[in-house]
């Protein structure tokens, strides 16, 4: 196989033969810092020196990646691979956001548990990389918060409406990152720059994601809240005592770029914070190599320093392998709906009412029936998805129009429609979305339906020439069972770059999430609304991370010597894949129950994950032999770890990663009986004295055999190893639908289960 370093110097050499004079782009280079000549006192000499023009360098990175990013031609940086300390080089991607009573339902209770053990997270530092803040919103508070911790070692930029002033004992500081972004504009690329009009270059906050993730992690108890009078009432983070430090990595209308993302892993690092949140991955349904993603670079040198990284799955779901960041460090969040719902029916002519969710706020339409019409009757499918000048005013005035789902945003074809004059909107899933729904604050009456009702108004419309309907509004409703249900969004499993590692770890609250919101924009988020909400609802995994940060924040607050990985195992092995009706969790898009592809080890648990009993720890060497195993040679581990490995002779195996979760691939191509071997090691957090039972429920048609079938801790022994024996014969292995089949493994002390999902599929022979 060629060498990583190759394979990049053919590509850029092929590129520039192409053409000598194409125009610079952002390039992110890895450097051995151990290569540095002594005559240059700094790194940034001997870059500017050897490598780039100092205008042409963007950021030095030095923490948790050694190099620098800088605007480069193409024939420029196959120059710059030839020199024999470079590592890698890699262009630079835009990257796109993943986007009250949610602490309740996460079992979370004010007089006991881990609020009152952890002082709500006061002096845990969450770094948050999004969108900024809006400071002055009373989520963030710091009244009655003690000084800002000292170990603390960060800054409250200024710029554009942010000043010194707006960072306090809550907002412990700020920064924003441009530089990558704007080089982008600058050469006629992705983002068109930041368009000063509508965005503030500093950490305010002009888009509202990342006040509201902000605020989901660690926003202090705001009474009185609501989104234009849905989901009223105590609106509070996770972890609402926990210190905010705020990091602008993602622009308005324009996304995010690594080169700037990994330069805010390098100040948060050095910053001192103790967990970092990231709603952030790519948004192309492809997952680059540990060695060519900034963002797992970037959490892989924070995790390594003790920092745990909590990062959204992505919202391609339903689709099978959708599921982004998946490094073994990152904890990856999908997300799942909660016990609170705001409901809509659809009043058809012929008296059938088919129900529905909104967040429509405005005149509603009090039982007056309209005309309904479908565009896309035309067949011409830019109609039929209510995008932008594709529907004729003639058709829909006076009407309630159905508009098919994706392509554009949700709310952006209500403004479609009311521009086209029509008086309100069905919003029609399509078969991949199923019943799944999402409320939406829309410009005009307008409520989102699942697929079989839209097909059944479909049917009405073309059955009925005189079809007419109403939209009746309910409000919020508590107590909605079954939840959680797996979103129909949510980036689902298998993993696509590591099967061996069970991707998505967890679910948590991410639909319908009210939280703190922007003054710059209204709740739809259009340049065109007007209106402006304290608080605002919306759904995506972007909502569920932030609520995993808030509890790590938790978490590490109460046990200050736990580790991310010890962390991250107390949540997943605490899970729960039973919702609120005493039923096994389901999956929204299918109305079957969901599987560990779909959730992971299940729905984050805290009442739960304060006290796991046991947990799965790992080491920063546990995660080189991992990198070693899937076969990275050191050169390329190096990119990722800063500092040079060995690998050993022996290859280890990726499934041994002691992960609190067992995913077995076998061979569809093997016959008779096959068996792969697991090894894992737990470390007792409970009580000294303790012995944990053994209890397997296997897979179907899967033998699982564990070895020793009992734990016994005391003072000396506090950890323990054990084997996994899994046996399939694989002429009678019977798959699901996804390709696998699923089972568990738990310890049992009489108190405490410590369970972990086992998944079981076939690949292919390569």
């Amino acid at each position: 196989m060629a060498s990583l370093f190759l394979q990049l110097f053919l590509l850029l050499l092929s590129v520039t033969q192409i053409s000598a004079d194409q125009t610079a782009k952002t390039y992110i280079i890895r450097v051995d810092s151990e290569s540095k000549p002594s005559i240059y006192p700094t790194h940034y000499h001997w870059y500017t020196s050897e490598f780039s023009e100092p205008t042409s360098i963007l950021h030095v990175y030095d923490t948790v990646f050694h190099g620098f990013s800088a605007s480069l031609t193409p024939s420029q940086a196959a120059s710059v691979l030839k020199h024999p300390s470079i590592l890698a080089v890699f262009e630079d991607r835009r990257r796109q956001l993943h986007t009250t009573r949610s602490p309740q339902f996460l079992g979370l209770r004010n007089q006991r548990g881990l609020w009152s053990e952890s002082d709500y997270g006061s002096d845990v530092i969450i770094g948050l990389f999004d969108t900024g803040i809006w400071p002055e919103h009373r989520s963030f508070s710091d009244l009655n918060l003690g000084p800002v911790p000292k170990r603390w070692k960060g800054v409250c930029n200024t710029g554009v409406k942010f000043t010194a002033k707006n960072c306090n004992r809550k907002i412990i500081g700020a920064r924003f990152f441009s530089k990558g972004h704007e080089a982008s504009s600058g050469f006629g690329g992705i983002a068109g720059g930041i368009n000063q009009t509508i965005e503030f270059k500093s950490p305010r906050d002009a888009d509202g994601h990342g006040t509201h993730t902000a605020s989901t992690a660690a926003g202090r108890h705001a009474f009185k809240a609501s989104m234009e009078g849905y989901a009223s009432g105590i609106a509070k983070g996770v972890a609402p005592k926990a210190r905010l430090a705020v990091y602008k990595v993602c622009w308005k209308n324009s996304g995010c770029f690594d080169s700037d993302i990994l330069a805010a892993f390098d100040d948060a690092v050095n910053d001192g914070v103790d967990v970092i949140s990231i709603s952030i991955g790519g948004g192309d349904g492809i997952s680059s190599p540990y060695y060519l993603d900034p963002i797992a670079i970037g959490a892989y040198g924070a995790v390594s320093r003790g920092i745990f990284v909590s990062s959204s799955a992505g919202n391609d779901g339903p689709n099978g392998m959708s599921v982004t960041n998946l490094a073994p460090w990152l904890t990856t969040v999908g997300g799942g709906t909660i016990d609170r719902d705001f409901p809509a029916d659809v009043i058809l002519g012929d008296g059938r009412k088919l129900p529905g969710v909104s967040l429509y706020a405005g005149a509603p339409l009090n039982g007056t029936m309209y005309p309904l019409v479908y565009p896309g009757k035309s067949g011409v499918l830019s109609a039929s998805l209510c995008m932008e000048n594709s529907i004729d005013p003639t058709l829909v005035k006076g009407k309630i129009v159905i508009c098919d789902r994706g392509s554009s945003p949700r709310v952006a074809k209500g403004l479609v429609v009311k521009k086209a004059g029509g008086v309100g909107m069905i919003l029609a899933n399509g078969v991949s979305n199923g019943e799944g729904l999402v409320g939406d604050a829309h410009l005009l009456p307008a409520c989102a339906v699942g697929s079989n009702e839209g097909d059944a108004i479909k049917s009405y419309i073309a059955s009925n020439p005189t079809a007419s309907a109403t939209i009746n509004f309910r409000g919020t409703i508590i107590g909605i069972k079954p939840a959680p249900v797996v979103a129909s969004f949510s980036g689902r499993g298998p993993n696509g770059l590591n099967p061996e590692i069970l991707k998505p770890d967890l679910i948590a609250p991410g639909v319908n999430i009210l939280a703190a919101w922007t003054n710059a924009v209204g709740p739809t988020g259009l340049d065109s609304d007007a209106r402006r909400t304290e608080f605002n609802i919306l759904s995506g995994t972007s909502m569920a991370c932030p609520h995993v940060s808030g509890a790590a924040a938790l978490l590490k607050s109460a046990h200050p010597d736990w580790s991310p990985a010890a962390i991250r195992s107390a949540m997943m092995t605490t899970a729960s894949i039973i919702d609120n009706s005493f039923k096994p969790m389901i999956d929204e898009s299918t109305g079957k129950p969901a599987t560990p592809y779909d959730f992971g080890a299940g729905h984050l648990n805290l009442d739960l994950a304060m006290d796991p009993g046991l947990v799965y720890d790992l080491t920063n060497n546990d995660y080189i032999s991992f990198l070693c195993a899937i076969e990275y040679g050191p050169k390329t581990i190096q990119v990722i770890t800063r500092s040079p490995v060995n690998c050993p002779m022996r290859k280890p195996l990726p499934g041994n990663l002691n992960y609190p979760s067992i995913a077995a691939l076998f061979q569809s191509s093997s016959t008779g009986v096959s068996s792969k071997t697991f090894f894992r090691t737990v470390t007792n957090v409970g009580e000294a004295n303790s012995v944990y039972r053994l209890n397997v429920e296997p897979p179907k048609g899967v033998k699982v055999t564990v070895k020793p079938g009992k734990l016994v801790f005391s003072e000396n022994v506090r950890k323990l190893s054990y084997y996994v024996t899994i046996s399939v014969d694989n002429k009678n292995l019977v798959l699901d639908d996804s390709g696998a089949v699923f089972g568990s493994l738990s310890w049992i002390d009489g108190r405490r289960v410590v369970r972990s999902p086992i998944v079981i599929t076939q690949i292919d022979p390569l």
